[in-house]
């Protein structure tokens, strides 16, 4: 590990212990804002796709005969049939991927996906099927009682609860934008040009760089270049706020990065950062002195950038 002016500054000790119990002791617990629960923009636009259908499907609230009225709607607006599968909160594809066991006696599942597709044409049996689905699934009583007074705003609050399967995917980009802030601010005042979401085609239509990737579908959070150095710096982003068995491979994944783009006179800036890495000390420590650039939010906002890349 490469000892930097910034950690003489912060008055740790030349070694590797002490930086990196700086670096343990520096962890966030949490890189969340209220924007991280629900993206609203993403739950909206699913309905907008799908409002038409939705709203026929409000003639059926506290309709007394509501199986001759369902049956009469998805005839006459087949399309309505791709939509029922969002009433009970499960996507098109994922209905094909579940099978479904409606015969207790038999107990053989089957693909049903069929009876939500508006392109195969409606069967006898397909009605029957949609009806028994109508009334199991519970939907046929929710209309029946009036528990919604409209098919579009329960479908949104649908969409927003689904939306939290996405939070993973938000803690990434959460921990990419606190990054980003950091660099788009070090950059403006130092006169160097970074880039997102940097693919080996990207450096080089930018820069003119070509480097030599491990995987061809590898993409870095943000690249910088110093023109003075013509060099490039990649830069990757995570936060774990819980531990696993992931932790472990993470860290000696990054550690064969470092070593494989620093063979092509790349460095390479892994900005990581949450409680997680608590429960894998000994994996982490071993790549924090492997690798010169390991570092926390808390490092990066304390000028290390200015040693690395100017």
């Amino acid at each position: 590990m490469r000892y930097l002016e910034t950690y003489k500054k912060l008055k740790i000790p030349n070694n590797d212990e002490a930086v990196f119990n700086y670096f343990m002791s520096t962890l966030k617990e949490s890189i969340f804002t209220w924007d991280y629960f629900v993206d609203f923009k993403k739950s909206k636009e699913n309905i907008e796709k799908i409002e038409k259908e939705l709203t026929l499907l409000n003639v059926l609230i506290g309709k007394p005969d509501i199986d001759k009225a369902f049956l009469s709607l998805i005839k006459e607006y087949p399309k309505v049939r791709k939509v029922l599968p969002i009433l009970i909160a499960i996507r098109n594809n994922k209905i094909r991927e579940t099978r479904i066991i409606d015969d207790f006696e038999k107990l053989i599942s089957e693909d049903k996906s069929q009876l939500f597709n508006p392109d195969v044409q409606l069967s006898k049996d397909m009605e029957e099927h949609l009806l028994k689905f109508f009334k199991e699934s519970g939907l046929k009583q929710v209309f029946q009682d009036k528990n919604i007074k409209s098919v579009v705003d329960y479908c949104l609050g649908v969409e927003v609860g689904m939306d939290t399967n996405a939070r993973k995917n938000r803690t990434g980009t959460s921990m990419e934008n606190i990054v980003e802030k950091i660099l788009e601010k070090f950059c403006k005042q130092n006169n160097i040009e970074f880039l997102r979401q940097a693919t080996k085609s990207r450096i080089k239509e930018k820069w003119g760089f070509d480097i030599t990737l491990d995987k061809t579908d590898r993409r870095f959070d943000f690249a910088i270049f110093n023109k003075k150095k013509n060099k490039i710096c990649l830069v990757e982003t995570n936060f774990y706020g819980g531990g696993g068995s992931k932790l472990k491979s993470t860290a000696g994944e990054y550690q064969y990065l470092y070593d494989f783009l620093k063979r092509q006179n790349i460095d390479l800036v892994w900005v990581t950062d949450g409680k997680g890495w608590e429960t894998t000390k000994k994996s982490l420590f071993e790549t924090f002195t492997h690798n010169d650039y390991l570092f926390n939010i808390e490092m990066i906002k304390n000028d290390v950038l200015k040693e690395i890349i100017l």
